[in-house]
């Protein structure tokens, strides 16, 4: 056997492509919480510093007829990210996230957590926005056009009462 063939060999048995490698990183301990006013959510298990790489998760870009065809029937597509259409086309699709990024919370007021695509690496990386406590929820946002009622949106009964306005505040009357 040749040393190029041994070095083939070794190059396939531990899979290790130059190139090939993206690293994944999770800042532990965090914790899933099962019994949460929104359901599921992650819990951070040690005060975590702001910007710290909270996790890197991998995606599964979904075609975008498999989406509507399948995927958009199913409670998979509340839990996936709008993603850019592949090799620069117009429009979009959406993305399956691997790792914890799909059991994150949205949070209006609390949001803590900021997230960023790797569109060459089909990655999303989250951070955190701000020092988050222990025990803290870690919570994103979903934007603005939510598919739920927002547990975190003001009750009507905190929402500012608003006072008419007086209509004939600025008016001068001449008495003649």
């Amino acid at each position: 056997m040749s040393v190029a063939n041994t070095n083939d060999e070794r190059m396939l048995a531990d899979n290790s492509h130059p190139g090939d490698k993206t690293a994944l990183s999770r800042h532990a301990p965090l914790h899933l919480v099962s019994n949460t006013p929104k359901g599921r959510g992650i819990f951070a298990g040690q005060d975590i510093p702001a910007r710290t790489v909270i996790d890197t998760c991998p995606v599964l870009v979904l075609d975008p007829q498999e989406n509507v065809a399948h995927i958009e029937k199913t409670s998979l597509y509340h839990y996936t990210y709008n993603w850019p259409l592949p090799g620069g086309k117009a429009g979009k699709t959406q993305a399956v996230v691997f790792g914890l990024g799909s059991m994150f919370n949205h949070s209006t007021q609390d949001q803590n957590v900021g997230w960023t695509r790797d569109l060459e690496h089909q990655l999303i990386v989250y951070r955190a926005l701000r020092p988050i406590a222990e025990g803290e929820e870690l919570c994103i946002s979903y934007g603005d056009h939510l598919t739920f009622v927002d547990a975190d949106a003001p009750s009507s009964s905190e929402l500012p009462i608003e006072q008419p306005e007086d209509v004939f505040a600025g008016l001068e009357v001449e008495m003649g």
